[in-house]
């Protein structure tokens, strides 16, 4: 199965607010917003790749862990991020950029919180088949 992802040369990227939207299963007012870089991840069909980037807010965070069955790779390029915090924003362990994780389909992990803001990249992606 080929990536779905096209030829893209370098190209600026716009940070001012638009074109970013709140990620799917986020509540609103999350303080979360991402923006596709490239491809498409179709979750019914278990087929795709997606670059994007994700930033959080200073405050953000989630009480509960996440879990998709597809492989996640996530670079934090700046700021502060928070793994494995409790309901009440205790605990868990802190990164700052740049740090580095990938995750298999399956792997729980979170909840996040970020006192300063976050900007991250990742790419998600099913095996071929």
């Amino acid at each position: 199965m080929a990536i779905n992802k096209l030829h893209d040369e370098f190209r600026s990227i716009d940070m001012s607010p638009e074109g970013w939207v709140l990620p799917e299963h986020y509540p609103p007012g999350a303080l979360a917003e991402e923006k596709v870089l490239s491809g498409a991840l179709d979750t019914a069909s278990k087929r795709g790749s997606r670059t994007r980037l994700l930033r959080f807010g200073p405050g953000f965070m989630t009480t509960e862990p996440f879990v998709h069955d597809y492989w996640e790779e996530v670079y934090l390029v700046s700021g502060d991020l928070t793994v494995g915090n409790d309901a009440n924003g205790d605990g868990g362990e802190n990164f700052t950029g740049p740090t580095y994780a990938v995750r298999p389909p399956g792997v729980y992990h979170g909840p996040f919180k970020s006192n300063g803001g976050a900007l991250l990249l990742e790419i998600h992606y099913y095996d071929p088949a």
